[in-house]
């Protein structure tokens, strides 16, 4: 049998399909394995390139596949797509994977160590606890406002006027309700618990990791924002420049052009969509805070807020804030605010 210069796996729960070409791109082998016996095919054959498709468990497996010495690529689905012959099924996918691995064009999505993953791990859970809280204050507001109590705008304050109306002996609430109301506020102190220990995981990471010390040198970048990058971006040298990243981020327009004719629409938003939330979210900020300086970065932002309004100049701002993030990751610097901004941008 040839040797084995090219894989494309097919991954799932249970059941894995690989494609396996030679070095002619010629099919050598076709295989459909069980999770338990992955591993050890793997491990018999000799190095060589692996793709899979970015989805659940692709990291994992990534990290384990490399350790017998394969070069593993992931690929976004939506670029594995047109390389697919005919219909959509396992065999036909992991021959896909195995034909767009293979070109050179390709990008691919970078594969995360462990300790990067267990990060990424504590924002999502964080993120989660976030809407379940948020759900629960909503769903309280929503049974006290029909017995004319209206709670405040924050989860603290919920929580010290739920506390405070539980204590009082008035009937604002009727009996058969306060049990439950007590619940609903255990619930929420304990959510509050559960995020105040992940928000001190994170800050106990970003004092261990130098991307995130550095990144939190920025304006409008805190522990969260810092982690998350620190994190989530594997390898800012994947990225030749700024731009790129910020492209990556979905912060670029949109671009429709033919014949000559550039249209350009709203930011294409693709990319991780909690990143660039962060990312806008810190921008906002630092837009709103700088009506009162005078640096050369505050009055850029004046400028931009009088020629095209609020929302177009923290986005700008976000792009901005991405392309210094590249730049500190990618080259290792210090963050270094007089190189930001020219006094004579307009």
């Amino acid at each position: 049998m040839s040797k084995i210069t090219r894989i494309g796996l097919d991954i799932a729960k249970n059941i894995f399909v690989l494609h396996a070409v030679n070095e002619h791109g010629k099919t050598v082998k076709r295989q459909t394995l069980d999770r338990s016996k992955l591993l050890a095919f793997f491990a018999q054959t000799e190095p060589c390139l692996v793709g899979i498709e970015s989805c659940a468990t692709s990291q994992h497996w990534a990290r384990e596949i490399a350790q017998f010495g394969h070069t593993v690529k992931l690929m976004n689905p939506k670029f594995v797509v047109p390389y697919r012959k005919n219909g959509k099924n396992d065999a036909n996918d992991a021959e896909a994977i195995c034909e767009a691995v293979g070109r050179p064009n390709m990008r691919f999505v970078p594969v995360k160590s462990v300790e990067q993953q267990a990060v990424c791990s504590l924002h999502t859970s964080r993120q989660f606890l976030i809407v379940q809280r948020t759900a629960l204050i909503n769903h309280c507001r929503g049974i006290l406002a029909e017995f004319g109590i209206v709670m405040p705008v924050g989860a603290d304050k919920v929580c010290r006027l739920l506390t405070e109306k539980l204590n009082q002996e008035s009937d604002m609430i009727p009996v058969m309700l306060r049990a439950l109301m007590q619940d609903h506020l255990l619930d929420l102190k304990r959510l509050e618990e559960r995020l105040d220990s992940i928000d001190k995981q994170l800050a106990q990471w970003a004092k261990q990791n130098q991307q995130a010390i550095s990144l939190q040198q920025m304006r409008g970048i805190g522990v969260i924002t810092a982690t998350a990058f620190a994190s989530g971006v594997c390898d800012a040298k994947l990225f030749n420049n700024g731009r790129q990243f910020a492209a990556w981020l979905g912060l670029v327009p949109r671009q429709y052009s033919s014949g000559g004719k550039n249209k350009l629409g709203s930011i294409t938003k693709t990319g991780d969509a909690y990143l660039r939330t962060m990312l806008t979210q810190g921008a906002r900020s630092i837009v709103f805070h700088s009506k009162d300086k005078n640096d050369n970065f505050s009055l850029w932002i004046q400028r931009l807020i009088a020629r095209v309004g609020m929302n177009k100049t923290v986005i700008a701002v976000a792009a901005k804030q991405a392309r210094i993030m590249w730049a500190i990751m990618a080259k290792n610097i210090e963050y270094q605010p007089q190189r930001i901004c020219s006094p004579l941008v307009a």
